[in-house]
């Protein structure tokens, strides 16, 4: 008997958040992209927005969350980020109790890993070169953009 695993495949997923990056990116926006899914479907996937539609909270993750759609409950889901999440993205996957985390890269922004993880949430870095690829070119590119996305950091 053949048993399923209990999550998606990572790979596929992270492909699908890949995708958004690089539709955010064309668009002229910050290349970060993310999916939502469970065990047997992707529930939405979005990317950041921000400078598209001149809204500071419109990072990927919250833009995955948006298109997702409201749900009683997050049980079950894994989110997929091409990059760390930033303190208000971390914040809403703690908010909503997103057990799992999947991360594309984090050496171009290391995020918080460890207050996801102290929180309960189970976080996997990929390290996937497409990922750094994508953002280290954003930031050579537009470096102000960057550092007005996350805060001036």
């Amino acid at each position: 008997m053949r048993h399923e695993p209990p999550w998606p495949d990572d790979d596929d997923m992270m492909r699908v958040a890949i995708e958004e990056a690089r539709t955010g990116f064309a668009e002229g926006g910050v290349p970060v992209g993310a999916a939502l899914a469970t065990r047997t479907e992707l529930l939405g996937s979005g990317h950041n927005e921000r400078i598209q539609r001149h809204d500071p909270t419109a990072h990927g993750e919250i833009a995955c969350l948006r298109a997702a759609g409201r749900r009683s409950s997050y049980a079950g889901t894994t989110l997929y980020t091409t990059l760390s999440p930033c303190p208000m993205c971390s914040g809403a996957i703690i908010l909503f109790q997103i057990p799992r985390v999947v991360i594309g890269e984090r050496r171009t922004y290391a995020g918080d890993v460890d207050f996801l993880r102290s929180h309960g949430i189970e976080v996997i870095v990929q390290a996937d070169e497409r990922c750094v690829a994508l953002m280290s070119e954003f930031q050579r590119l537009s470096p102000q953009v960057w550092s007005e996305d996350i805060g001036g950091r």
